[in-house]
């Protein structure tokens, strides 16, 4: 494992930030010790300096955020959107959330942010990027593409190879 280089650490926390803005500093001062970003075989891992063998893959290539990242990104998030019970299934089988299956969502969201998404009991289920603002939402069609699927709870079983 490696430092990150200054040109991967940039591009790294610029997707970061497009979730959790920037909380990124309390991933890294944590009060249980100091956490890093280290660079392993093309993948990002999150993990403290004493525990570096046993790290959870953040994401890797042009960091393409892993279902791993989720338990790290879910308390900082600044958009959350909460799905309704019908469309949490559609959600775990990797498709995209339209407007009517959407309990409710954060105040604020524009296009094009990454949204954390939430069933209706406050668990996460994954994450994806808003395909519309919350002030275009309440305007928009009940069909309409609320937020591009990224990532979900199901991948831990339909890709269970590749995420180790």
């Amino acid at each position: 494992m490696r430092p990150l280089t200054d040109e991967e650490t940039e591009k790294f926390f610029k997707k970061l930030s497009n979730y959790i803005g920037d909380n990124i500093k309390l991933l890294l001062e944590r009060e249980d010790g100091e956490y890093v970003f280290r660079l392993h075989k093309d993948r990002v891992y999150y993990c403290s300096e004493k525990l570096m063998r046993q790290a959870a893959c953040i994401g890797r290539g042009s960091f393409f955020l892993h279902i791993t990242a989720l338990d790290y990104l879910a308390p900082y998030a600044l958009a959350k959107i909460w799905l309704k019970p019908q469309a949490e299934q559609q959600f775990l089988y990797g498709n995209n959330i339209v407007k009517s299956g959407v309990g409710r969502m954060s105040e604020g969201i524009e296009e094009k942010q990454g949204i954390i998404v939430y069933n209706m009991s406050d668990l996460p289920l994954g994450f994806g990027v808003a395909a519309k603002g919350t002030v275009s939402c309440k305007k928009a069609d009940p069909t309409a593409l609320v937020v591009l699927h990224q990532s979900d709870l199901g991948e831990y079983i339909r890709n269970e190879e590749g995420l180790i």
